[in-house]
């Protein structure tokens, strides 16, 4: 997900983004917001898990000798250092090239303390919050941004069923989510699962769509963008998932390839 601050652009960056939220294969679109100019900014990374990194080496505006990139990623629980952890994807003989071959001036680094804090950190036109949440194989966080005017939660992979069952056996509406997306203007949060597949499905890391719905009526949210798809899903099913959340007291609409946000 690529933003811009107020000012400079919609709330999806579509005109000078400046930072971006992980850098699966979608990170190569944000070439194109850019007329492939070099990318001057930050890559959050939520977790390490390949759809989420794979776009990197193919980051055309990243991967360019103008470019100046800080990409910071969440502490490991081994203590490696940032580098090394994506070198472990990106380094021969699985890829021709390691991260600090990538053309122009790269920092990779953990996120600092300050972003795990009450104050947030600040990136550029953005303050930054981190909180953990729970998903699969390895630390997972969700990220809440704001620019001063406008503020998203970003949550792509969550399996609550894993801080309890909840009111509804979805999944428990814990402290760390609930923070994050705390009147928020967008909550775009992870929707793998229907509830019918929770009990079966749950285990591989994902949340259902109606717990993301949930969480935003919860947390006051003004908009839900369910993400993250299980790749099967059809659009038909895609529309009538939305469909069913009609009369909720939270908008909501499923996430699409190229989709823009508004402020």
């Amino acid at each position: 997900m690529a933003l811009s601050a107020e000012g400079d652009g919609s709330a999806s960056g579509t005109s000078s983004p400046t930072l971006l939220l992980d850098a699966g294969t979608g990170v190569r679109r944000v070439s194109a917001l850019l007329d492939r100019r070099p990318f001057a900014g930050t890559i959050l990374l939520t977790h390490l898990h390949w759809d989420h990194i794979q776009g990197l080496p193919f980051f055309e505006s990243g991967d360019h000798p103008d470019s100046r990139v800080t990409l910071l990623l969440p502490p490991q629980e081994d203590g490696a250092d940032a580098e090394s952890v994506l070198a472990r994807m990106m380094s021969p003989p699985l890829f021709p090239i390691r991260p600090g071959n990538l053309r122009g001036r790269w920092a990779f680094d953990v996120l600092p303390p300050e972003a795990f804090g009450a104050d947030g950190l600040a990136i550029g036109a953005f303050v930054v919050t981190a909180r953990d949440v729970p998903h699969k194989g390895g630390r997972t966080v969700g990220y809440r941004v704001s620019d001063g005017h406008s503020t998203i939660a970003y949550i792509p992979d969550h399996c609550p069923t894993e801080m309890g069952p909840g009111p509804e056996g979805w999944g428990e509406y814990h402290p760390a989510v609930l923070e994050l997306a705390r009147n928020v203007d967008v909550l775009i949060h992870d929707a793998h699962l229907f509830p019918e597949e929770v009990a079966a499905q749950a285990s591989f890391g994902h949340a259902a769509a109606d717990y993301a719905v949930g969480l935003g009526c919860r947390a006051g949210a003004r908009k839900v963008v369910l993400f993250h798809h299980r790749p099967d899903r059809t659009d038909e099913a895609l529309d009538g998932l939305v469909a069913r959340f009609s009369t909720y007291p939270v908008s909501v609409c499923g996430a699409a390839d190229g989709m823009e946000l508004a402020p």
